[in-house]
């Protein structure tokens, strides 16, 4: 399909950037809740077609980080630009157009229990566009084939297992053509095959619509295997941004203490002089 073509489907839909094109900028973004310090001066960005993992210690800021990118949190500081516009200027109407261009994979899957797979899947596509129904249909089939499902759906939610919830979600993720797609702890909750299957599903994906992926994980199995770049975050601050290979090189005792769950190494470097806390 065409982008004109999608362009006349999805009426929300920008054009694809060239790839390597920068699509989301962060600057200085300080966030607070209470009197916690959550993120801490974050400058980064993402570039199209660009699978990012972002790893890090339960409670660094990474699932904030990733509320704040879809404009769910708005900054305490900073600007986030995203597709060259600063989502803080925007009004409610615009930001709501522009989220259309995201797709969210949900830790758990965050499927409506009430609803099928049909309505699941096809959720946006009913509620943002004026598709006929069977044409929501046939690209609900066609998402659902992308992730290895096929027939599901009449099925609920409660008949679906861990794995199949998880690929249902990720169809749902996708079933707009997102520019960019966000991952909350995609392999949460699943066993090591079905965590497998989500990882190559991420890479299919990603392959299949040029998409920019963002993904948030402790699973460091599943980021060195999708990962084009890897960036931790500690205490609401980037430590490193690199390739997996230069994250598994680096002599940060916090990155090695996380990437091994080694505590002691860190615990080792704290305690001697000048070391890093």
């Amino acid at each position: 399909m065409t982008e004109t073509q999608t362009k006349s489907r999805f009426n929300h839909r920008l054009a694809a950037p060239n790839l390597g094109d920068e699509v989301i900028r962060l600057e200085q973004i300080h966030k607070s809740f209470g009197g916690l310090k959550v993120l801490r001066g974050l400058d980064l960005s993402f570039r199209y077609g660009e699978t990012t993992v972002v790893f890090g210690q339960s409670g660094c800021g990474k699932s904030v980080l990733l509320k704040t990118i879809i404009g769910i949190l708005k900054p305490d500081s900073g600007r986030v630009v995203v597709f060259g516009r600063d989502i803080g200027r925007l009004s409610q109407t615009e930001m709501e157009s522009l989220r259309l261009n995201f797709g969210m994979l949900f830790q758990g899957a965050a499927l409506f229990d009430s609803m099928d797979v049909l309505g699941n899947v096809g959720f946006l596509l009913f509620e943002h566009t004026k598709l006929p129904r069977d044409e929501i249909r046939r690209i609900v089939r066609q998402k659902l084939a992308l992730v290895g499902l096929n027939g599901v759906e009449p099925m609920m939610p409660e008949e679906l297992s861990g794995g199949m919830k998880k690929r249902v979600a990720l169809a749902r993720a996708i079933a707009m053509d997102p520019h960019i797609i966000l991952y909350d702890e995609p392999t949460t909750g699943l066993d090591p095959v079905n965590a497998d299957t989500i990882n190559d599903l991420i890479i299919k994906t990603r392959r299949e619509l040029k998409a920019t992926s963002i993904i948030v994980t402790h699973d460091m199995a599943s980021a060195n295997k999708v990962a084009d770049r890897m960036v931790m975050l500690h205490e609401g601050r980037i430590i490193i941004d690199a390739t997996p290979q230069g994250v598994r090189e680096s002599d940060d005792p916090r990155v090695q203490s996380f990437i091994r769950g080694d505590a002691s190494l860190q615990q080792r470097a704290a305690a001697q002089p000048g070391g890093q806390p």
